[in-house]
C-alpha cells in the first residue's frame, strides 16, 4: 500500500544530515508528492568523544540506535555512511540500496595560516603534503587503519586521537593541537571543504577503510513499499565494489576500527581488488591484490555471489600470510 509519509533515520551530524538530505531529494525525485520526514538519532559512536573509538569496543558504535528504531518501526529507512556498518546486520533488515560512490580516498589536510589583503583572503598551508611534514610532526587521526599505513612509511610520526565533528577537528587543527590531520575524502567534498584539501593520498600509501566514500540506505526486509521506493537508488558497480569489501571483512572477522583495508573496483570486464592488515606500529603491512573476470548487470543474480566469492579469496591470502597473527594482538591490545 502507498504511503505519504516517511520517516529517515539519521546521525545528527553534518555529513549525516546531508547524506540523509541528499537521500530524501533522491526520493522526491523520484515520488516528488511524498512527505519526508529526518528524524535525528544519536548513537553510541555521537555519546562517547573522549574516548579512542578502538578503545570503545563492539560493532555498530554509529547505526546501533538507529537500527533498534527500525525494528521497532519508528523510523521506515536510516541512511548510512557504509564505512559504519558492520558486516553482520540485525534479523529483519537489509541493506535496500548502496548509492553512487563519492571519491574512497583519504585526504591530507594541513594546518592553516590565514592571510588578510584588502579585497580578499587567501588561505596558506603550512605543509602541502604528508612528505612535507617534519620529524615528529602531530598527525591527527582516529582511524588505525590509517594510523598503521602511515607509520610504516613515516615511523617518525606521532599520532593524534582526533574525535568529534569536522567543524571542531578543523577548529582543533587550525589552534595548533595538531601539524595535520587525514579524513575522508569523501565527507570533506560533501560538506564544501575540498579547497582545504592539499594532497589525496594514492591507494599505495593509505588504502581506504571498507565502503568508505559510499551512503547505504537500510530498511526492513518485509516493508515492501520503502523496498520498492529505494530500490531505484542503488548503485550497481558500487554496489557490488562494497559488497567484494564486505565479504573480505567478514572473513577477517574485522569490525570497523581494526587496522584493516579494502579497495575494489568494478572496472570494464574484471574486478580488481587490494586489501591489507597492519600491525598496530606499522612495522608489518600484509597486502593482496586480486582481479577476476567480471561481467554481469543489475539483473545478474549471480554477481553478488562472485563479488563476495574474490573478497573471500583475497582475506584466505592475507591469512595465509600472517593477518591472522597480526589482528589477535591487536584485539588483544
Amino acid at each position: 500500500m502507498k504511503r505519504k509519509k516517511i520517516v529517515i533515520g539519521t546521525r545528527g551530524s553534518k555529513l549525516a544530515l546531508w547524506q540523509s538530505e541528499w537521500v530524501k531529494n533522491e526520493i522526491l525525485r523520484l515520488s516528488p508528492d511524498m512527505e519526508i520526514e529526518l528524524r535525528k538519532i544519536k548513537t553510541t559512536g555521537d555519546k562517547i568523544l573522549d574516548v579512542p573509538l578502538a578503545k570503545v569496543g563492539g560493532k555498530g558504535l554509529f547505526v546501533k540506535e538507529i537500527e533498534e528504531a527500525l525494528l521497532r518501526k519508528e523510523i521506515d529507512l536510516a541512511v548510512h555512511s557504509m564505512k559504519d556498518v558492520p558486516t553482520v546486520i540485525p534479523d529483519g533488515l537489509h541493506l535496500t540500496a548502496i548509492c553512487k560512490r563519492e571519491d574512497p580516498r583519504d585526504a591530507f589536510i594541513s594546518k592553516s595560516l590565514e592571510v588578510r589583503g584588502q579585497k580578499s583572503e587567501q588561505i596558506i598551508f603550512k605543509y602541502k603534503n604528508l612528505q612535507d611534514l617534519p620529524e615528529g610532526a602531530r598527525l591527527g587521526t582516529s582511524s588505525l587503519r590509517r594510523a598503521c599505513q602511515l607509520l610504516s612509511i613515516r615511523p617518525d610520526l606521532q599520532i593524534i586521537q582526533l574525535r568529534g565533528n569536522l567543524d571542531t577537528r578543523f577548529r582543533k587543527l587550525d589552534e595548533g593541537q595538531f601539524d595535520a590531520m587525514i579524513l575522508a575524502a569523501a565527507g570533506i567534498k560533501r560538506l564544501g571543504w575540498q579547497h582545504r584539501i592539499t594532497e589525496i593520498l594514492p591507494l599505495e600509501i593509505s588504502l581506504p577503510a571498507i565502503g568508505q566514500g559510499a551512503i547505504g540506505i537500510e530498511c526492513r526486509i518485509d516493508d515492501e513499499f520503502i523496498n520498492s521506493l529505494i530500490q531505484p537508488l542503488n548503485d550497481y558497480k558500487t554496489s557490488i565494489e562494497v559488497i567484494a569489501e564486505r565479504a573480505f571483512l567478514k572473513r577477517l572477522e574485522g569490525g570497523c576500527q581494526v587496522p584493516i583495508a579494502a579497495h575494489a573496483r568494478l572496472l570494464e570486464g574484471k574486478l580488481v581488488m587490494d586489501g591489507l592488515v597492519g600491525s598496530l606500529s606499522g612495522d608489518r603491512l600484509i597486502k593482496g591484490h586480486l582481479e577476476d573476470a567480471f561481467t554481469g548487470t543489475s539483473a545478474d543474480t549471480g554477481a553478488i555471489d562472485r563479488a563476495e566469492r574474490l573478497g573471500i579469496a583475497l582475506a584466505e591470502d592475507l591469512l595465509k600470510k600472517g593477518a591472522k597473527e597480526i589482528l589477535d594482538e591487536v584485539y588483544k591490545k
